[in-house]
């Protein structure tokens, strides 16, 4: 299960939250609003080992492969 980083739409606060899967909605802890992923930071691989070129959008990315 990944741990990604998301911004609350409503209150504007950033907070790293463990998810299922990357798609699932998360909501804020802070205020309950609807939270948006960022994508940005590092991102590793499945191995462990960073990656060179991934942008963190798993769905265009290829940098895990």
């Amino acid at each position: 299960m990944p741990i990604f980083e998301y911004r609350c739409s409503a209150c504007g606060k950033q907070f790293e939250e463990l998810v299922k899967k990357y798609d699932d909605a998360v909501a804020c802890p802070h205020c309950g609003g609807a939270a948006e992923r960022l994508y940005c930071g590092q991102m590793y691989s499945a191995t462990g080992k960073q990656t060179k070129k991934c942008s963190g959008n798993c769905k265009t990315c290829g940098g895990c492969k």
